[in-house]
């Protein structure tokens, strides 16, 4: 039988005094994997091939300084997101604000306590980790819709650019970067229904029948279930968007046939961009029309269509929404 694998996180201890690494592999070697050098050339290797958990750094070595080392921890791809604590003699206010300047996200004065420094692990160990889960539900959200547009016949390019041309209205509606970032990624999953839809109707090429139509506009609904309820957060507006991008200003949408400001402003936004993108791409069934064709149908369905507020602010980001059109274009 094989040994078990070893799970648990891995640190890498940087000191040019074997005491002090000793004295921090007594308080951390039961929980911890730890890997250790004794320079800034042998932290760097270290942290490229053993990727750890969470570096702990002191400021004071000869050659290259722990200030050294953490900003090119912080300048290389794969060591970027490695948290940094530097455990340091130094205890003047400017050294500790010059250890933030560089990147590290705690700082830690010697002698150390063993209590304070297992605290201070724990404490950024777990901050990776909320971080990780945010990034792994970011993921699935961005491939469920991804799905969506392939069963569709369209490309992962067009969420991606509705996706920020929805963020860049967001901002001009008033929106906190923080909102709107939510907007940029709950808006891929507007479609997210038509994973639910048959494929007959989905991609059929020809004019759709009343029948037809009916079970096409229950993508909407579907999307929401999809989704499921939540009081709050990125998939809670992502549900809201996935329910409510067809309704119309007017009330002539689906699936509630709500009007004006009953529609939910993150639905209006995306209505707009998603209207904007699928009328300015090509697809199968038709040619890309020209940006200005795609502005003065705007112009024609505000009050209709769309919310006349949010058209007339989108018409004012236009030098934003060419430079994403133009960034994330289609190649034949």
């Amino acid at each position: 039988m094989s040994d078990p694998v070893d799970t648990r996180p891995k640190l890498l201890l940087v000191d040019d005094e074997p005491t002090n690494l000793q004295v921090l592999r007594q308080i951390l070697q039961d929980d911890y994997r730890l890997f250790f050098a004794k320079d800034g050339d042998k932290a760097l290797e270290l942290a490229a091939r053993e990727r750890p958990d969470l570096i702990l750094l002191d400021v004071m070595m000869p050659g290259m300084t722990g200030y050294e080392v953490c900003t090119r921890l912080k300048q290389a791809a794969e060591t970027l997101a490695i948290p940094v604590i530097f455990v340091t003699a130094l205890a003047d206010v400017d050294d500790e604000a010059r250890g933030f300047e560089v990147g590290a996200v705690d700082y830690i004065t010697k002698p150390v306590s063993p209590p304070i420094v297992r605290a201070r692990v724990r404490t950024h160990l777990s901050l990776v980790r909320v971080d990780e889960l945010k990034q792994t539900r970011l993921q699935i959200v961005q491939r469920l819709g991804l799905a969506a547009e392939y069963k569709d016949n369209e490309t992962g390019l067009h969420v991606i650019r509705m996706s920020h041309y929805s963020r860049v209205l967001a901002l001009a509606a008033g929106f906190s970067e923080l909102a709107a970032d939510d907007l940029l990624n709950a808006a891929p999953m507007h479609d997210v229904g038509k994973i639910g839809i048959p494929d007959a109707i989905l991609q059929k090429n020809g004019k759709l029948d009343e029948t037809e139509w009916r079970v096409m506009r229950s993508h909407a609904q579907i999307g929401a279930e999809i989704i499921g309820e939540h009081e709050s957060g990125l998939l809670r507006m992502a549900r809201s968007i996935a329910l409510t991008h067809h309704e119309k200003w007017d009330g002539s949408g689906y699936p509630n046939g709500l009007k004006g400001e009953e529609i939910p402003l993150e639905g209006r936004i995306v209505a707009i961009a998603d209207v904007f993108d699928a009328l300015t791409s090509v697809r199968p069934y038709k040619a890309a029309w020209s940006v200005e064709d795609t502005l003065d149908l705007l112009r024609r369905e505000s009050g209709k269509h769309f919310d006349p507020q949010l058209v007339e602010l989108f018409l004012t980001q236009m030098p934003e929404i060419l430079q994403i059109k133009q960034r994330w274009a289609e190649h034949e």
